[in-house]
């Protein structure tokens, strides 16, 4: 049999267990799992030694896209995501100006469907304005979820109150996602603090309340609205001890800072490149997260990549922009965990693809099975690299994981079936599309 693509003798982590078997590909789906020694391709990439794992997918970026070309894009973005091994993104609504509403969204999506490198959701922005028609704009294509600012936004993206949180979840019916940090506390506290003191007081600020409550609020809302909610960025043990109860209605994300790095160290290593919201927590925090990765609480993982420039970063604490780098570094961070042993390949996986495409409904992707879209991450486990700023594709051109050796590394990124990035080297032109989600 002849197909446009075949993968070889790569043990492939399918969604069963580990298998070593041949992958064909045809008009950009896998047509077989077993394809034979007989069969030929336009294209044959042998993957000997390497593990041939599901299309990875960062759920939570912010690619500036209207915004700052300096800072970062969509080309440059999912450029980037291609280079760290990432097949698909979900691009959040807060640029400038905003994702809110259908003539921006269509902007979007056919500058999207020209310019990037890899597969992409978007994201729309809830705002008090646009909340009647927030059922609308969830069907448009490629559109992944709707998102909320309820606390730790400006103008008019943030929706902090109780009543305004419900009328969003009663528009609409597909899972909405929540920054849950509760917006009266964090101004209540602000006054607590002043210009200049050190960036280790970043999480005193947006303390564990801050994010609990926020949390507890939103929860309460969507049970009694019966609408389900997707918890981004949960950072706190209260949070992680307490969700698990409320399954039925709430999924949740942790990020790979969480899971990486510790204060009050991170602030004193990393300064303002540890900013971000909600914070790098203690020890506590930290080991809560892990708790809920081996135990099944974290539904997804992603990175939050959310760049600034260094100038702007330098800008004394509090004014100081939260928001990190972390799409390219995202696979090669969490393949390290792997080796370290703090969580298999196969719940990698299930967090980084199964996960993703479970919570937000996205068809034909998570998962290496016949008929899905032919999206690989064709990893190294035992590859030992230096994780650099001048590896960084965006154009803020810094990582908060530089200098970091790691074990494990992508080598190839396959979307669709074209492979776009093989060995540090981007290849061909931008094919990206719009992903497709459940209607």
């Amino acid at each position: 049999m002849h197909f446009d693509l075949i993968i070889r003798n790569g043990v492939c982590v399918l969604p069963w267990g580990e298998a070593r078997t041949d992958i064909g590909v045809t008009d950009g789906r896998i047509a077989s799992l077993s394809a034979g020694i007989a069969d030929d391709a336009d294209q044959v990439i042998d993957a000997a030694g390497l593990h041939v794992l599901p299309g990875l997918i960062d759920p939570h970026v912010h690619l500036r896209d209207p915004g700052d070309a300096t800072v970062e894009s969509i080309p440059t973005g999912t450029r980037a995501a291609a280079l760290g091994g990432v097949t698909t993104v979900f691009d959040m609504p807060n640029t400038q100006p905003a994702i809110t509403d259908a003539d921006m969204l269509r902007w979007k999506q056919d500058y999207a469907s020209r310019e990037s490198w890899v597969d992409l959701g978007l994201y729309v922005g809830a705002t008090r304005d646009n909340t009647p028609r927030l059922g609308e704009y969830e069907t448009f294509a490629g559109v992944c979820a709707i998102k909320v600012f309820a606390g730790s936004s400006t103008g008019n993206l943030m929706i902090e109150d109780d009543a305004g949180i419900r009328r969003v979840l009663e528009h609409g019916h597909r899972r909405v996602a929540f920054h849950s940090e509760d917006e009266y506390r964090l101004q209540d506290r602000k006054a607590m603090f002043s210009e200049g003191m050190p960036y280790r007081m970043h999480p005193a600020w947006r303390d564990e309340e801050c994010a609990f409550l926020g949390t507890r609020r939103i929860v309460a809302l969507a049970r009694s609205t019966g609408r389900p909610v997707h918890i981004l960025h949960t950072s706190t043990a209260e949070e992680l001890a307490w969700l698990p109860a409320h399954r039925d209605i709430a999924t949740i994300e942790v990020l790979v800072n969480h899971l990486t790095q510790i204060a009050p160290e991170c602030y004193d290593a990393l300064g303002p490149l540890a900013i971000m919201n909600p914070p790098i927590r203690d020890r506590r925090h930290y080991d809560a997260a892990w708790e809920a990765v081996r135990n099944g609480t974290v539904d997804t993982i992603g990175s939050d990549h959310a760049p600034h420039s260094l100038t702007a970063k330098a800008r004394p604490w509090p004014a100081t922009p939260a928001g990190l780098t972390g799409v390219q570094t995202l696979v090669p961070v969490m393949l390290d965990h792997v080796g370290a042993g703090r969580l298999s390949l196969g719940r990698m996986v299930d967090l980084m693809a199964a996960g993703p495409a479970r919570v937000y409904g996205l068809q034909a992707k998570g998962r290496i099975a016949l008929g899905y879209d032919a999206d690989f991450t064709l990893v190294d486990l035992k590859a030992r690299r230096r994780i650099t700023n001048d590896w960084i594709a965006t154009p803020a051109g810094w990582t908060p994981f530089d200098g970091m050796q790691v074990t494990g590394w992508p080598l190839a990124t396959i979307v669709r079936g074209h492979p776009v990035m093989r060995e540090d080297t981007i290849l061909g032109t931008p094919i990206g599309k719009l992903a497709r989600f459940a209607p």
